[in-house]
């Protein structure tokens, strides 16, 4: 591989606003005990966790406006390397409001601005692949790029050598698999991508469409990877409660670092780290975070069979 930085792809760059009220009522007024506001986007959160675990990483995306100079400023200030491409649109915002009674996350998430085509090829043309050892995508696109625009990067990064790692769902999900990338997704973005089926078998059949290796979030029932090796389910060590915004993102960023590492990653021990961080980021108020104690604590007691 050309390098051994992870990139990472978030194309609808967002400035994350969190809220936290003691109790959330539908059509009621509230009083904000707490607010945090951050550069989001899934790309954003798989970075940052990867960060967090000891790895080299590059934010790459779109920022235009206020909101966008918000996000660069937070990227900065969090110590994040980050190419970030001005578009002339403004960078959305999500809001989040943490019920207080509960833990459980309330989330509302902006659309985005318009990419024009200059705005996407400028982007290509930007990518610093020799820095890179794998590029990892995530999260929605915005609007005026094209659906495959994921399966287009992966195709890119494997002329250049660099192996891709997409997290997506439906038709960008299958156009990732056909272009060979190391595909991410939950079992709801599966089965709309290939239809009503057992995980195991979704995630089997995004291998047989070319995908390098498919790696599934299954909600309580663990997770699932599969390759042309095999096909295992780790699962989870126990119930926990908390924010789960970003679970699957933790995830990511251990798949991206594992493959990396190396182009044929052992499954059985990524699927005990992955399942280790999605679980140790749902105990931390907002996504990006892992619980680096809870990780460690639980990667060795993860079952895969």
């Amino acid at each position: 591989m050309a390098g051994s930085m992870i990139g990472t792809v978030t194309l609808n760059l967002a400035l994350d606003v969190t809220y936290e009220v003691d109790e959330l009522v539908v059509g009621g007024s509230h009083r904000v005990d707490r607010t945090r506001q951050r550069a989001g986007g899934k790309g954003v959160n798989v970075a940052r966790v990867a960060a967090t675990l000891g790895h080299q990483v590059l934010v790459l995306g779109f920022v235009g406006g206020v909101t966008g100079e918000l996000v660069a400023e937070e990227l900065f200030d969090a110590g994040l390397t980050a190419l970030l491409t001005p578009i002339a649109g403004e960078t959305r915002r999500t809001v989040a409001i943490i019920n207080g009674s509960d833990g459980d996350a309330t989330i509302f998430n902006e659309a985005g601005p318009t990419v024009s085509g200059d705005e996407w090829r400028a982007f290509l043309d930007r990518m610093p692949w020799g820095r890179l050892g794998v590029l990892s995508c995530s999260g929605s696109l915005p609007p005026g790029l094209p659906a495959d625009a994921y399966a287009e990067l992966a195709v890119h990064a494997r002329h250049h050598d660099v192996l891709s790692v997409i997290d997506t769902g439906g038709d960008a999900l299958t156009a990732a698999a056909r272009a060979g990338a190391v595909v991410r997704a939950n079992a709801s973005e599966l089965r709309a991508a290939v239809g009503d089926a057992e995980v195991e078998d979704g995630a089997a059949e995004l291998v047989a469409l070319g995908a390098t290796a498919a790696v599934i979030t299954d909600g309580p029932r663990g997770m699932v990877a599969a390759s042309k090796k095999g096909v295992w389910r780790a699962l989870p060590v126990e119930t926990v409660r908390g924010n789960p915004t970003g679970a699957g993102d933790a995830c990511t960023a251990v798949v991206a670092a594992a493959v990396a590492e190396s182009a044929e990653p052992d499954w059985t021990i990524v699927l005990k780290s992955a399942v280790a961080a999605s679980a140790a980021a749902v105990l931390t108020p907002v996504a990006g975070d892992i619980d680096l104690g809870a990780y460690r604590r639980w990667q060795p007691q993860v079952s895969v069979q």
